[in-house]
């Protein structure tokens, strides 16, 4: 018996010795961290620039208010004052200050001024921490496209979301020692881990360019009382988007308030559904029937099948009978004998509807998938939306009259303009994007973005006759309103119709490039339901043409030398 108990004696006095001597710093730590407080530490968030370094998004010095309850000395003062400097509730304020917990936020986000405030008064067991919250200088300039993060710095939507692993940077700690009761120890002080600010984003958007769109967009919804207007200019050859402004926009630094709603007495369910609606880019997630623009991929079809020649001959009475139904031209009088030339000029619906059954289901949807109208456009922004397109088994007779001329179906603006850009910048599918590089904070690049790109998907001859055709269009044809003094411009007209039919609600819109015989910036305007006069070659052309009057010269694109 004796010996068990000196067995067991040497035993603990062994154990003890080991802990003591071999395992003191790991139980040391432990009993550290059973006294240790954390406070987190915002992390500032990288910027976001423009092509030229003009800053969109970038953050302000804001603070967070907390409680530590073991360390609050006078409760009802602190409630006080709490209420008072930050326009909370007394009840709100009281619950929080008297719940018991290692730590309690009271709120987040408030301004330096008020934090400096609150400070002043010395209070026991609150604490005012600095950090930061994310500002955007110019409010709604680009929203749907920048998007904008939630009140743990997070992003959300958009580019703040989709390039969150560069811009989030990693967030720190402030380390306090308190003793059994929960009170601090002064004499340990505290321990600070720095946050890591995040990296800077450089993107393709040009501040200028799209300050001239929005300019032009805002006036045509005005003055046309259209719902909304979607603007797209980017760069054809390599897929840079310059300017992407989708009406009405909202204000980024107060992105929970409806920009167009005043009504009264909503649902949670109600706002929250308006609020996605406004924060919905629709150049990206929304489709739509596109109309006689779609004639350019119409065509590129039917030249790399040699199934037309620019001076053949036909004839447009006014309407096509296909099947059983009868098909009519926008001139319901005809255009009576005119060239293949002519008719891309005069948007001759007939003359497409014949381009579509020369044809015929199987190759038309191979020039599709070819031309990459099957896929999205991969652009980086959250949501893109796909095209809706008949299934090839389905595609009879009226349907490949119908998709010929741009009804039928549904595409997205973005993917519109992408494709069109692939077939005139010489065949390259390009890759419509913003994500330019990522900078230090010193501006040096840390990583370049590079974006898929797929050559061939036209002959040079045929992207050069398109070039032709589309400039026809605009210098002598339905797209003449699109037209800028000594600059070369090509395009195509468009105005389509919303389901239902019997809303009688139409689509105008244009698609612009210049200069025609060597594209160097391309641009896409929607304009929805419009009020009053509603075709795209009287609507949307004129846009596109007040946007080329500022934006061609500001890119420096050259003057074509026939004036």
């Amino acid at each position: 018996m004796i010996l068990m108990v000196i067995g067991l004696l040497l035993f603990l006095t062994g154990r003890l010795a080991w802990i003591m001597i071999f395992r003191s710093e790991f139980y040391g730590q432990k009993a550290e961290d059973l006294h240790e407080r954390e406070r987190s530490i915002k992390a500032a968030r990288g910027e976001i620039l423009d092509r030229n370094g003009v800053v969109l998004a970038s953050n302000q010095s804001v603070c967070t208010i907390s409680v530590i309850h073991a360390q609050i000395e006078d409760a009802e003062e602190v409630i006080r004052v709490l209420s008072e400097e930050l326009d909370m509730s007394e009840e709100t304020v009281r619950e929080r200050v008297e719940k018991v917990s290692s730590i309690e936020r009271i709120r987040t986000n408030v301004s330096k001024e008020t934090g400096d405030a609150i400070l002043a008064y010395d209070l026991a067991g609150v604490k005012v921490d600095v950090d930061y919250k994310r500002y955007y200088p110019y409010d709604e300039l680009a929203s749907r496209v920048i998007g904008f993060t939630g009140s743990d710095n997070q992003g959300i939507l958009g580019l703040e979301v989709v390039y969150e692993e560069y811009l989030a940077g990693t967030a720190g700690k402030i380390l306090t020692l308190t003793d059994a009761s929960g009170i601090e120890i002064e004499a340990a002080g505290e321990r600070r881990q720095e946050p890591v600010s995040g990296h800077d984003l450089v993107i393709s958007l040009d501040y200028n360019i799209q300050c001239y769109v929005q300019q032009a967009a805002e006036t045509v919804l005005e003055e046309k009382e259209a719902d909304a207007v979607s603007v797209i200019l980017m760069n054809p050859q390599n897929g840079e988007i310059l300017a992407m402004v989708n009406l009405p926009e909202y204000n980024l630094n107060d992105p929970f308030t409806l920009n167009t709603v005043t009504e009264e007495n909503l649902t949670d369910e109600e706002t929250q559904d308006l609020l996605n609606e406004m924060w919905r880019n629709p150049s990206v997630s929304d489709t739509y029937e596109p109309g006689s623009t779609f004639k350019v991929i119409t065509t590129a079809a039917a030249l790399e099948e040699n199934l037309v020649s620019l001076e053949e001959n036909f004839y447009c009475p006014g309407y096509k009978v296909v099947e059983d139904r009868k098909i009519r031209c926008h001139k319901t009088g005809g255009h009576g004998s005119e060239t293949f030339t002519e008719a891309i000029m005069n948007s001759c619906n007939p003359v497409f509807i014949e381009l579509g059954l020369r044809l015929g289901a199987s190759a038309f949807y191979h020039y599709f998938e070819q031309f990459g109208l099957l896929e999205k456009t991969g652009v980086d922004l959250p949501g893109e939306a796909a095209t809706i397109m008949h299934a090839e088994d389905a595609m009879g007779q009226v349907e490949l009259a119908t998709v010929a001329f741009g009804q039928s179906f549904q595409i997205t603006p973005l993917q519109l303009i992408t494709t069109v850009s692939s077939l005139i910048n010489g065949g390259t599918r390009i890759t419509p994007h913003f994500g330019v590089c990522v900078e230090d904070e010193d501006g040096e690049v840390l990583e370049t973005f590079t974006y898929p790109e797929q050559e061939n998907l036209v002959s040079a001859e045929t992207s050069e006759t398109l070039q032709y055709l589309l400039e026809k269009v605009v210098s002598e044809g339905t797209g003449k309103n699109g037209a800028v003094e000594g600059y070369s411009v090509g395009g195509k007209t468009a105005t389509s119709q919303t389901l239902p039919r019997s809303e009688n609600k139409y689509i105008s819109s244009f698609i612009g490039f210049a200069s025609a015989d060597d594209p160097q910036v391309i641009g896409l305007v929607v304009i929805y339901n419009p009020q009053g006069t509603y075709y795209g070659g009287t609507v949307a052309a004129p846009v596109m043409q007040e946007i080329f009057k500022d934006v061609l010269p500001y890119l420096g694109i050259e003057q074509s030398e026939e004036k």
